[in-house]
């Protein structure tokens, strides 16, 4: 069964299916990323692995992470993830996973963060409707009443509003696998996902969770 990977978004692009149809696609490039450590649900209370990902130099680690990483036998790496795995025996520290673990037509969940796209007004961050745009109308682009003034005489938290949009952690679920290249550690999704060229990509196996059939 695949675990989670990490990589590195590329672009998008368009390739041909065997129909001649046109497909938007995203190229990743993901792995190869060693297993920095194991955890045990004797020792931490859950399984999980946690892998290594992207070239940096020794210099710029502490020692805390210099540390952690000799005991694994991993050398300097940039980014350290967790992934939830229900066994862990069929790994060992130092082992190294690449996109050959992944199937052709896979379904997948991409997780990276978005754009930051700066202040933005509330029609641009929450697709709220302008006003009239007739003579006279003095209500284009404003937000319009925010509250009642006596009761309860402030705003409540959470109005959407105007103010910082994008940035954040964002999950594209269930992208199929359009094509691997393992050669070359290539992953080419079908669709966009989260974040701009050169931005840290996590990809995980879709979780499929179906109605239960009748009498189940």
């Amino acid at each position: 069964m695949a675990v989670g990977i990490l990589g590195t978004k590329l672009g998008m692009t368009r390739i041909f299916d065997s129909e001649g149809n046109a497909v938007p696609v995203t190229v990743v490039r993901a792995g190869p990323c060693p297993i920095t450590q194991i955890k045990t649900i004797e020792k931490e209370g859950y399984n999980s692995i946690q892998l290594g990902y992207g070239e940096i130099k020794e210099k710029n680690l502490n020692r805390p992470e210099k540390g952690h990483l000799q005991k694994a036998g991993v050398g300097a790496v940039r980014h350290l993830r967790e992934f939830r795995v229900a066994d862990v025996s069929q790994y060992k520290l130092g082992q190294t996973l690449d996109v050959s673990q992944f199937q052709v037509g896979q379904l997948i969940d991409v997780i990276g963060t978005s754009i930051g796209r700066g202040f933005a007004g509330y029609q641009k961050r929450h697709h709220f409707g302008r006003g009239p745009m007739s003579h006279g109308s003095k209500n284009h682009r404003l937000p319009g009443s925010v509250g009642a003034g006596t009761t309860p005489g402030r705003v409540f938290p959470g109005m959407r509003m105007a103010g910082r949009m994008g940035g954040k952690r964002v999950t594209v679920k269930k992208l199929t696998l359009f094509d691997i290249d393992v050669e070359n550690h290539l992953l080419i999704i079908k669709g966009a996902v989260p974040g701009k060229p050169g931005s840290l990509v996590s990809v995980v196996p879709a979780k499929l969770v179906g109605r239960p059939k009748q009498g189940q």
